[in-house]
């Protein structure tokens, strides 16, 4: 696994929705198990890992401005296929840009801009909004995994599918800085599906996402 540290894009292909603000359990979804996005929903101890500029064809890698508190990975393996390999970039980019989103309390960044459009970004900005009201964050580790295309069309739509691990990631008050830890759980352990739209600038991004907790896929020991 690649991590990188706080304003830092990794180098190389290996290559991260976001997370509780009551514990362990995410609410990194769209609202619910198998509720499909609408719009969507961040401090532990270094940021994220993202693939390389290079492996990206040649396209400026974002950069994520995460917490010290806060820890991001994503195993991202290469497929041989050169527009799945961009789809699955983008889909990891998009669920970093979701952690920076909470970290920051703030729901418009360039990266949440960048990697999401229509129901994805409205839903995603509103939960960013809602859990800053609520005075809380996020901290930990998280962890994002078994990326796959699942569909392709004409170049310019795809659907695919990650896991996320939150067994090590928590809830925390912004105002007293308490974490708010829960007892792991198969619940920690979130399938999202989505769909995602080439934009004129290159970039794919997710248009519609729905997510499952407990899901049997995803679940690690």
């Amino acid at each position: 696994m690649a991590t990188t540290r706080r304003r830092a894009a990794a180098a190389g292909l290996l290559a991260s929705l976001v997370l509780s603000v009551t514990g362990c359990s995410s609410d990194s979804g769209n609202g619910g198990d198998n509720d499909k996005i609408e719009g969507a929903g961040g401090g532990g101890t270094s940021a994220s890992a993202s693939p390389s500029a290079s492996a990206s064809g040649g396209k400026d890698a974002p950069v994520f401005d995460l917490p010290s508190d806060i820890t991001v990975t994503s195993d991202l393996k290469p497929t041989g296929d050169a527009v799945k390999d961009a789809v699955l970039r983008d889909v990891a980019y998009s669920a970093q840009a979701r952690v920076e989103a909470f970290a920051q309390g703030v729901g418009q960044t360039a990266n949440i801009n960048r990697y999401f459009a229509v129901e994805a970004r409205t839903y995603w900005v509103g939960r960013v909004a809602t859990i800053k009201k609520s005075g809380r964050t996020v901290t930990g580790a998280y962890r994002f995994y078994g990326f796959q295309v699942t569909d392709t069309a004409g170049g310019r739509t795809a659907a695919a599918r990650y896991c996320e691990d939150q067994s090590k990631a928590y809830g925390k008050e912004i105002k007293s800085g308490k974490v708010l830890r829960t007892e792991p759980s198969d619940q920690d352990f979130i399938l999202y599906t989505l769909q995602a739209q080439k934009d004129a600038a290159g970039d794919w991004q997710v248009t519609r996402q729905s997510w499952k907790k407990g899901d049997a896929s995803c679940v690690q020991g």
